[in-house]
């Protein structure tokens, strides 16, 4: 089956779920309490945000979009009856739901690489099997011979990642450049930062004469908006007799769509700032611009409390390699009123959590810009995975000087799978871990978004001459006893200083606030737990248990995530979260250890000692994240590198060849979720919900039809 594979072994890691753990996303009590004009302004954005598919495709590999219009041919050919399609080509029942299982991971991943992890996919099925598949129609056959050699491809353990082309890896940021560098894209990125041009919405290939284009998404390719007035430049240095062009219209047909649906969803803008927002977004995607994309989300942190909550754009960085440029991601979803009472309350508590935090008022913003915080039922989430809560906008000024927003999706928290004894944790633990997980996630989800990301300042140089702190009498570093030397130089940002590094580096400091003020029983009497009079062994105390009792298991699962012949992490939250686990273990007196009596270590338990989480488990967390956020504030690149990446994230051999096999054995498919999808009829929104199945998942696909 698989050619010039890797060893069976290594093989094994890499095979596509089976079954994966298909749930749905429910939505319709949620939906059906919306008013008609609610309905539309929701069904539109809903479309825009689903018409950037191919976008995600796209973003992931060569072969992911001819693979998806191959699950979906067969499909629409079979009209549903896969059983019939099965039979008629002689595919046997355990094959088809091989195949079935691969459709459906590869749609709730937007592509054959996981989007939690970047690691490539395989079907089980044989070969010939969807060979024999392709055969039931002349478009089918074609498409196959487009991706058939890439399916199975494995002969390179580096190809099976995300990651740098020239270390082997794929990445289609960087389309048709087999050969471009890290240093050409550092070098790259830097002269597009000095021309103000933010890299979000692009992607880069190099020509074969060796010069640059910059592909700009935007339905034209001569637009009327532009970010900069230059489209063409002359290299120096290195690149001395090199260009670098600018190239609208990449992903043309889609963000035409996009702009079309928005324009909709403008006329049943519910206030002004809804309406504002979908004009910047029009011209965001329409023309290419990302600072209208940026005037987008100003208007977007002012719309408060709407019925009606949305986001979309080239959000999150996660998965170009170099840390700048934006996967596509929307979302349209409904408020759940009840359940954002908590979060407001939190809002509300705000200034009196932050001075809890491990270091000086220097180092905190002045004011804290409260948001928005509201708990959301998803109706749409077009992108590769769906996360539990989010904190955007992730431009740094905004963010700093006027504000943002903090959701967190109450029908992806309470999907629910199948009950199942979890990995790593104890026996006596599994009860209460059962009974409070998922009240636990949802007090770690709410203060890493609005407090994790929320907090904190970063020290700037924010225009020649101009800072904001005391540049003559500069604070002193918290960790060293020294002045402050070091801080943002004009024009420079978070993500351009820490690169790379910086998502899964701030994910870390979010996890780390979180940890550190989820001990308090002030917050979790607001999330309704009781004060902690009761005790440790109360309402509260369970779930502050499970608070770190999850992150340590996280920390544990994480290595499935860790690529040992790269020795690199593929994802950023479990990067932070394998940190974290250290932490834990490093705090002493036995706080937190991991058990076990076989050398191959298939016993392996957690046991953190629930007395010793205030008094040893906090005081760890609260000294490394201090490092974490004082060396983010000052731009100390070099600090920051050292611990985070060299000290805490670094994989030793007990964990790269005991630890990681038997995570990777004992392993839990994630969840892909099945959503619905609205349509016009006449001049009412009517929705669709589907079966919780594989088939289910992938009609959802087919009656999209993106207009």
């Amino acid at each position: 089956m698989f050619e010039n594979a890797m060893d069976s072994t290594t093989l094994k890691q890499y095979l596509a779920d089976d079954p994966p753990t298909v749930v749905p996303l429910a939505i319709k009590p949620h939906f059906e309490a919306l008013h008609d004009k609610e309905k539309k302004y929701a069904h539109y954005i809903s479309r825009a945000a689903l018409s950037g598919t191919r976008i995600n495709l796209r973003q992931v590999s060569p072969e992911a979009e001819s693979i998806y219009d191959f699950i979906i041919t067969l499909q629409e050919g079979c009209n549903g009856d896969w059983k019939k399609l099965a039979t008629s080509t002689g595919v046997s029942d355990e094959d088809l739901k091989h195949f079935l299982s691969y459709a459906a991971q590869f749609l709730g991943n937007a592509g054959n690489y996981k989007s939690f992890g970047d690691s490539k996919f395989i079907p089980r099925i044989p070969a010939d099997k969807i060979a024999a598949l392709a055969k039931t129609s002349p478009e089918a056959e074609k498409l196959y011979q487009t991706f058939k050699d890439d399916l199975y491809e494995s002969a390179s353990t580096a190809r099976m990642h995300l990651g740098y082309p020239d270390k082997g890896h794929v990445s289609t940021y960087y389309p048709d450049s087999p050969d471009i560098t890290h240093d050409e894209i550092e070098y790259t990125a830097d002269f597009l930062k000095k021309q103000q041009l933010m890299p979000e919405n692009t992607r880069m290939r190099k020509t074969p004469s060796g010069n640059y284009e910059v592909l700009i998404a935007s339905a034209v390719t001569e637009p009327s908006v532009r970010d900069t007035k230059e489209s063409s430049w002359s290299l120096e240095g290195p690149y001395e007799g090199k260009t670098l062009r600018l190239i609208y219209g990449d992903h043309h047909a889609e963000m035409a769509k996009i702009s079309q649906n928005l324009t909709e969803a403008k006329k049943y803008a519910l206030n002004d700032e809804e309406a504002s927002m979908q004009a910047e977004y029009v011209t965001a995607f329409h023309d290419g611009s990302m600072l209208a994309h940026k005037d987008s989300q100003r208007h977007w942190i002012k719309d408060k409390g709407p019925m009606v909550e949305c986001n979309i754009g080239f959000i999150e960085t996660y998965r170009d390699p170099h840390g700048i440029r934006g996967e596509w991601e929307g979302f349209a979803s409904m408020i759940n009123k009840e359940r954002t009472k908590a979060f407001g309350q939190l809002v509300e508590s705000a200034p009196d959590q932050i001075p809890k935090l491990p270091w000086p008022k220097d180092f905190e913003k002045d004011k804290f810009l409260a948001p928005d915080f509201g708990n959301l039922e998803v109706l749409t989430f077009a992108g590769s995975g769906i996360p539990a809560g989010i904190n955007i906008p992730n431009y740094d000024d905004i963010r700093q000087n006027e504000g943002f927003k903090n959701v967190s999706l109450g029908n992806v928290l309470s999907a629910a799978a199948p009950k199942e004894t979890i990995p790593f944790i104890r026996d006596e633990d599994q009860d209460v871990y059962d009974a409070c997980k998922d009240e636990a996630f949802e007090v770690q989800v709410g203060i890493h978004e609005l407090l994790g990301h929320g907090c904190g300042k970063l020290l700037q140089e924010t225009e020649a001459g101009k800072y904001n702190f005391d540049v003559k009498n500069p604070p002193l570093n918290p960790v060293t006893g020294k002045k402050v030397s070091t801080w943002y130089k004009p024009g420079e940002t978070w993500g351009s200083v820490f690169g790379g590094m910086g998502p899964s580096y701030e994910e870390c400091r979010a996890e780390s606030v979180a940890m550190s003020l989820c001990p308090d029983y002030e917050i979790l009497k607001i999330f309704g737990f009781g004060d902690g009079t009761e005790g440790i062994n109360s309402k509260a105390g369970d779930v502050l248990y499970i608070c770190y009792l999850s992150m340590a298991r996280a920390g544990i699962a994480a290595l499935q995530f860790w690529d040992p012949n790269s020795r690199k992490w593929g994802q950023a939250h479990v990067q932070a979260r394998f940190a974290i686990l250290q932490v834990f273990l490093s705090a002493g007196d036995d706080f937190c250890k991991l058990e076990y009596s076989k050398d191959d270590v298939s016993d392996l338990k957690i046991h953190l000692d629930r007395t010793k989480i205030q008094s040893h488990g906090r005081p760890a967390v609260n000294e490394f994240l201090q490092k974490l956020h004082v060396f983010k504030a000052i731009a100390d690149v070099e600090a920051g590198k050292k611990l985070y990446l060299d000290e805490y994230t670094s994989v030793n051999d007990f964990y790269a060849t005991k630890v990681r096999p038997e995570v990777l054995r004992q392993a839990k498919p994630r969840k892909v979720f099945v959503q619905a999808n609205t349509f016009l009829e006449g001049d009412k929104v009517v929705l669709k919900e589907y079966e919780a199945s594989p088939e289910g998942m992938i009609q959802s696909f087919v009656d999209r039809d993106y207009i």
